[in-house]
């Protein structure tokens, strides 16, 4: 079997063994596998564009296009073997493929640098998970939508600083939210855009010098746009800043959402009942429901603001181009997307089946919050709003 230093796509000048602590610390594989049908799909049109420019035969090519295949299929099948020495997923796939296909795998790096293919990778999976994120969003806005329309002509309280001060109608708390989480879709639209830019050609910093034609890879690989620099292709990670605020930023909106809706479930409130598929018990007090659902989604917005305020502080002090700091990015934003596509689902299901008691929120309705309508029909009448305040 081959020994760890032969499967390493750097390891040509150095003598000895890495300490088998640094070799654990050093490796992404445990969470960059994540990105393994990226990482063939950007390989694959890579060795095209190699075909293109001359640097690989149409038969070194098509070798490599099938290796790539087998190796789709057994990631497919659940038996690609990760291996020691396996420092992240573009080497377990390159070693792989030599496995397969024979010293002719070699030439699928020909000039690609690990910096532009992991960025390439990132790109390529938030890419197609924004879409997935947006779906649930717009999923939940239309859910909250068809709610506020439905129980229009329901009214209760209108709170500032936690004291009761107009009568409002449900619809309008439910869509006041609703509108926070449509800016939400706005701005995730706009990161898509950001996001599918392709980096790949770029080499590890100074570019690619085998006139590796960048438009061919944008089309196969589908992007809108081209780094304009290497420099900035490889280390920049702007995209993965602006999804980490995304998801924070949302789950803020969400977080006061839950809040509001644990408040008016409690028998003090006792506005809205949540439905049993969303709530949970006590070990103890088997009087008690649990509203779980809403208080894990405010929980995680704390998480996942910690994630993005952490990967900030990683990028504000580092040089210019790679460093091994960026290698945090992968699992912050992993990590936040799980949060917030779980997020997501879990609210459409509660506004969809929580239960609203009307005559709980007529009966919070008392006359003094008429106040402020009584002091618009003294304007009306001409009265000074300050004479009023003042009488």
């Amino acid at each position: 079997m081959a020994s760890s230093k032969e499967t390493k796509l750097w390891g040509g000048r150095f003598v000895g063994n890495v300490d088998p602590i640094m070799e654990k610390f050093n490796s992404s594989i445990s969470y960059d596998k994540r990105m393994w049908a990226e990482d063939i799909k950007g390989s694959k049109a890579y060795v095209k564009a190699l075909e293109k420019a001359g640097l690989v035969t149409k038969t070194e090519m098509d070798q490599i296009l099938n290796g790539m295949d087998k190796i789709y299929e057994e990631w497919l099948n659940g038996t690609f073997q990760i291996r020691e020495g396996d420092e992240d997923i573009h080497t377990a796939h390159e070693r792989r493929l030599k496995e397969l296909i024979g010293e002719a795998g070699g030439k699928l790096h020909t000039g690609r640098s690990r910096n532009d293919q992991v960025v390439t990778d990132m790109r390529l999976w938030l890419r197609d998970n924004i879409s997935v994120l947006m779906d649930h969003l717009l999923q939940l806005i239309k859910t909250m939508v068809e709610r506020a329309a439905v129980e229009i002509d329901i009214l209760f309280p209108g709170y500032t600083h936690m004291q009761r001060a107009q009568p409002i109608r449900w619809s309008h708390w439910i869509l006041s939210h609703a509108v926070a989480l449509s800016r939400d879709a706005e701005r995730l639209e706009e990161i898509r855009k950001r996001t599918n830019v392709l980096p790949l050609g770029s080499g590890a910093i100074a570019g690619n010098p085998f006139q590796i034609d960048r438009e061919f890879l944008s089309k196969e690989l589908q992007f809108d746009a081209i780094s304009l620099n290497s420099m900035d292709a490889t280390s920049g990670r702007d995209f993965v800043s602006e999804i980490l605020f995304w998801c924070t930023l949302c789950l803020i909106h969400l977080s006061k959402v839950s809040e509001d809706l644990i408040i008016y479930s409690t028998k003090e409130f006792g506005f809205i009942t949540l439905s049993d598929a969303y709530s949970t018990g006590s070990s103890l007090m088997p009087q008690k429901k649990n509203a779980d659902s809403l208080e894990l989604i405010r929980g995680k917005a704390g998480r996942v603001f910690g994630r993005c305020s952490g990967f900030l502080m990683s990028l504000k002090g580092l040089p210019s181009t790679y460093n091994k700091d960026l290698q945090e990015d992968k699992e912050a934003m992993f990590e936040a997307v799980d949060t917030i596509t779980a997020v997501l689902q879990v609210a459409s299901g509660v506004f969809s089946t929580l239960k609203v008691h009307e005559d709980a929120m007529r009966k919070a309705l008392s006359s003094d919050m008429l106040a402020t309508d009584l002091a618009y029909y003294l304007v009306r009448k001409k009265v000074s709003i300050y004479s009023m305040c003042e009488s």
